[in-house]
């Protein structure tokens, strides 16, 4: 197995995270791949970084991104005030793909959430993507609610 560093993004790391995100046919109609890059992302990391409920992780290899995702810390008053955490945008760059790199860092996501007091981590995947459904049920997560989401 390879050597995966985890750490938190920079903005220096915006133009590969960007190149990520876009990398499948949803996130070439999401997101906004440009030079120089879009305001919104930097403002976003911005966001991000001064939020101590945030953390937009870079997975690196040999000095290289080759992942990334974002985890949110969220305190809620049910289930006796525990706290969740909430995996998003968790992307592998496609030549490191089939390697057991997305089990290694769901499996990291998981003991970060575990180590800041979170007793549910939960996550969404587009019902268009199979294989992402597929994957996050053989960690098992488990399809117990029916999400919605409303465009603004």
């Amino acid at each position: 197995m390879p050597a995966l560093i985890f750490r938190k993004a920079v903005q220096t790391d915006l133009r590969t995270l960007i190149l990520l995100l876009a990398d499948d046919e949803l996130g070439q109609s999401r997101e906004t791949v440009s030079d120089p890059i879009a305001d919104c992302y930097i403002q976003a990391l911005k966001a991000i970084e001064e939020d101590q409920n945030q953390l937009l992780v870079a997975v690196v290899e040999d000095d290289q991104i080759i992942g990334c995702m974002q985890l949110s810390y969220i305190p809620g008053l049910s289930r006796s005030g525990m706290w969740r955490g909430q995996i998003e945008s968790v992307r592998i760059a496609p030549s490191h793909r089939g390697r057991g790199i997305g089990h290694r860092m769901i499996e990291w996501a998981i003991e970060n959430f575990r180590e800041r007091g979170c007793g549910l981590v939960q996550l969404t995947s587009d019902k268009t993507r199979p294989d992402a459904l597929r994957f996050y049920s053989s960690l098992g997560f488990a399809p117990t609610h029916e999400g919605f989401k409303l465009s603004l």
